[in-house]
């Protein structure tokens, strides 16, 4: 708050920043027009634009961040159905069939994972299998013996 105590023929002045300043008082009423008349901030439409601004940013940022972090979390599925893969090729090689048990391949998870994974054999062939959800929704993806990878429901559309 901006104080004058006024004296004569000086006034002292306290301006916001705790300054003290004597000035003349023939001009005390061109520094208290100043004061009064040189108001800095921001309009309320100043305000408001920018609100608005912040508000089509995030409107656009957003869904593609939720998109983004889904894509995401479906490379855990893919990376894991690709080690499979390997796994059951190098079971194949040493005992010349393919197993269901994924622990007979050597493969395990570590920490917590989104999705579950169950492998199926044919006659020399295998199919793997990742069943998560995310966003609510069933995510399914599926490996061959030919290292073909599919979605069949996928939770990111």
């Amino acid at each position: 708050m901006n104080k004058i105590i006024v004296g004569k023929p000086f006034a002292l002045i306290r301006i916001k920043s705790n300054r003290f300043f004597w000035i003349n008082t023939t001009q005390q009423g061109d520094i208290m027009r100043h004061l009064l008349t040189n108001k800095k901030g921001f309009t309320l439409i100043e305000l408001m634009i920018v609100v608005a601004i912040i508000g089509i940013l995030a409107a656009i940022a957003i869904p593609n961040f939720l998109n983004y972090q889904c894509k995401a979390k479906q490379t855990e599925a893919k990376s894991n159905l690709g080690n499979i893969a390997k796994s059951q090729h190098a079971y194949y090689a040493e005992k010349d069939a393919y197993t269901a048990t994924l622990a007979d391949t050597g493969f395990a998870t570590k920490g917590t994972t989104r999705y579950t994974y169950t492998s199926t054999i044919a006659a020399d062939s295998f199919t793997a299998t990742a069943t998560g959800t995310i966003n609510g929704t069933t995510d399914t993806w599926t490996m061959t013996d030919n290292l073909t990878l599919t979605n069949t429901v996928n939770a990111c559309d």
